[in-house]
């Protein structure tokens, strides 16, 4: 088949997204109950009209639940994006609105600005009363952003590799990659960069640390704050990034240039030379909710291409919060399931990260009904996974909605210790009956960690971290002042 210029012929479902080779490129992403696919490409971010637009046939380019095409001469930083239509019915959980240009769920690189403000990213008419359930009929293509196809194979490694420190010689340090060079006193050439940190290799050899802990580095809207700064007007930022947009794409706000693709070759520049000092690199992950908020959120991605599947849902219309942050997504469900796992194995190994720290774990415990089953579960499957079997994997051991199990994560999970956080401060607070909590939690927390194949050093001891005051702030302060 010949379209426009581009030849293409039918294409394959077993990769997702978008795979590049020596001759095009195979598309293919998972949508169930959507009735229409399109695949879009635009020549820039900001363009409103798609230089070419591929309908994809649902007798031949559909597999399955899996949409698909190859098309011959797509090349690295190729711009793309999808049209999905299906039922509007919010109230049986179908969001599906061809006028939105939604982007690859395996984007490995993003383009474009956030207009979070503007009524087009939206799948409904704000300004109706019928708020969600009503539909919108604006396109948003030179409103939203875009995916890039990536070339996984152009960068030169040398002989780098996974460090794999023993859990039990692991030194963390938690690191905000923005915050960690942003102000002047840093002294760095990239301040608030993935190169920024480069520059703070010797400080961190200084400190002894083995590891740093990256707070959430996947693809987020730094601007979807709408608050204001009451002292300067300025709006506010999402500054710590727990609200990802794209699982697989380095934040652009940590690059040098904002293109999308610079944001890939710096992460990729700065885990080698952490790796070259000697320093393990882990990041904090949020499988647990997206960037798309509740039921009056954006539709941006996962909402737009099959909106039931990808999320938890409560009589249809809204959604369960056990996130706290609007949405929760459906881990259990094998399409997600894949999801994760698949942006795991990629940032193992084609970004070559040591381990992740996933935020709120105890909701990938969760089965549909929000029941625990650590053991059938997504948690069970990473563990077990054989491309991650020499990753660190660390869980925040509870969620948003009570669910709290320190010490119940299957094997080979260390976790979170939030009892030795909490009995360690009370104790050098000086509280009454506090001795032997923290005798307990200095000598291993063995009352908590006695699950089979745990051991003391699955117990990941901290006193302070993003969540709250900083250690100096801690000793300091008996309240918040901001």
């Amino acid at each position: 088949m010949i379209k426009n210029k581009f030849k293409t012929e039918k294409g394959n479902p077993y990769l997702l997204g978008a795979t590049l080779d020596q001759n095009g490129c195979n598309f293919a992403i998972f949508s169930r109950n959507a009735t229409n696919v399109k695949l879009l490409l635009f020549n820039n971010p900001e363009d409103n009209d798609p230089s070419y637009i591929f309908s994809l046939d649902n007798k031949i380019n559909k597999t399955g639940d899996i949409w698909h095409i190859y098309i011959y001469g797509i090349k690295h930083g190729q711009l793309y994006g999808y049209s999905i239509d299906g039922p509007y019915e919010p109230t049986k959980g179908h969001r599906f609105n061809k006028n939105k240009l939604l982007i690859d769920p395996y984007s490995k690189a993003i383009a474009g600005k956030y207009y979070w403000d503007d009524p087009a990213l939206y799948g409904y008419d704000r300004k109706s009363n019928l708020k969600d359930l009503s539909f919108s009929d604006i396109k948003n293509y030179s409103k939203c952003i875009k995916s890039i196809v990536v070339d996984t194979a152009g960068f030169d490694w040398g002989n780098d590799t996974q460090l794999n420190i023993p859990l039990n010689e692991t030194i963390i340090y938690e690191m905000h990659v923005r915050g960690f060079t942003y102000h002047k006193t840093s002294k760095v050439k990239y301040p608030g960069t993935y190169l920024g940190i480069i520059e703070k290799i010797p400080y961190l050899k200084e400190l002894g640390i083995t590891t740093v802990e990256l707070l959430p580095v996947h693809e987020f809207n730094e601007s979807e704050n709408t608050r204001i700064n009451p002292l300067t007007n300025e709006r506010l930022k999402n500054f710590t990034g727990y609200s990802t947009i794209a699982f697989f794409a380095p934040n652009r706000w940590y690059a040098t240039k904002y293109d999308g693709l610079t944001a890939v070759n710096e992460f990729k520049t700065m885990v080698k030379e952490l790796h070259n000092a000697g320093i393990e690199v882990i990041l904090d992950v949020v499988y647990n909710h997206t960037g798309e908020g509740d039921e009056t959120g954006p539709t941006i991605c996962f909402r737009g291409i099959d909106n039931s599947i990808y999320y938890f849902l409560e009589n249809g219309r809204y959604y369960k919060n056990y996130s706290g942050c609007g949405n929760t997504l459906n881990c259990n469900n094998p399409v997600v399931k894949r999801l994760i796992l698949d942006s795991l194995r990629y940032w193992v190994v084609d970004m070559h990260v040591d381990g992740f720290r996933f935020d709120l774990a105890a909701i990938l415990g969760r089965d549909k009904y929000g029941n625990w089953m650590p053991d059938y579960s997504v948690l069970s499957e990473i563990s077990q996974d054989p491309i991650l079997s020499n990753t660190k994997i660390i869980a925040e051991s509870w969620d948003a909605s009570g669910l709290y199990k320190v010490g119940g994560f299957p094997e080979r999970w260390a976790e979170w210790n939030g009892k030795f956080r909490d009995d360690v401060r009370c104790f050098i607070r000086g509280d009454n009956g506090k001795v032997i909590d923290f005798t307990k939690r200095i000598s291993g927390s063995k009352d908590l960690f006695i699950k089979e194949g745990k051991t003391p050093f699955h117990s990941i001891n901290f006193i302070t971290s993003h969540d709250g005051f900083t250690l100096n702030d801690l000793v300091s302060y008996n309240y918040k002042h901001n």
